[in-house]
């Protein structure tokens, strides 16, 4: 069993990725599900949805679907530097798609009218913690992540090639794979952050 702490501090930003990884496609996707069904969520609300896209279905969302999304979006002369960040992430084994089922969260206002406005910022945290518990599952198998946003640019043409419900609301997407480089250092912040009282 990893120490948390350990695991924590192993957890980054990796960008340089492969496909040569461990696992199989179906302990990758145990591994993610698994993350999933033992994360905690406001009111057991479970609003979270993921797609895996393993092998040619990650390299076709790089390649076509947001290479085509962004090339529409973006000025030429900055399109070269976003054409390599598209290609290093089409490197990967597999990328994530984050959804959060509005569905849920509507019906949790409408039952609970109290505290209607907290369920939509509730659902947010309910992510953040999945993608973490993802995040921590795959690094603790020396898989490396990272985290992209080019949502909602990308959720038609997720949606329509999915058959992605319209209730689901695209979060994140978050190629994964074989480590091929480490994560650059980086420097942690501890001034002003935090505050203790008692002994």
């Amino acid at each position: 069993m990893t120490n948390f702490s350990d695991l924590q501090a192993k957890r980054r930003s990796i960008y340089a990725l492969g496909k040569d990884v461990e696992l199989t496609n179906q302990e990758l996707i145990d591994t993610i599900q698994g993350a999933i069904l033992q994360t905690p969520t406001a009111f057991n609300s479970q609003t979270s949805r993921v797609v895996i896209l393993l092998d040619e279905e990650s390299d076709a969302f790089w390649n076509e679907i947001a290479y085509s999304e962004l090339e529409e979006v973006t000025p030429a002369e900055a399109f070269e530097g976003t054409k390599e960040r598209l290609a290093g992430f089409a490197q990967a084994k597999g990328t994530i798609l984050f959804y959060e089922d509005q569905d849920v969260v509507k019906g949790l206002q409408e039952q609970f009218p109290l505290y209607a406005e907290n369920f939509p910022l509730w659902s947010e945290q309910g992510h953040g913690i999945v993608l973490y518990a993802i995040w921590l599952a795959l690094a603790e198998q020396n898989i490396g992540l990272n985290v992209q946003h080019y949502n909602p640019l990308v959720d038609a043409k997720l949606a329509e090639k999915y058959d992605i419900p319209a209730n689901w609301k695209l979060r994140a997407q978050a190629p994964f794979g074989e480590i091929k480089a480490p994560a650059a250092d980086k420097e942690i912040q501890t001034e002003n952050r935090f505050k203790v009282f008692g002994n």
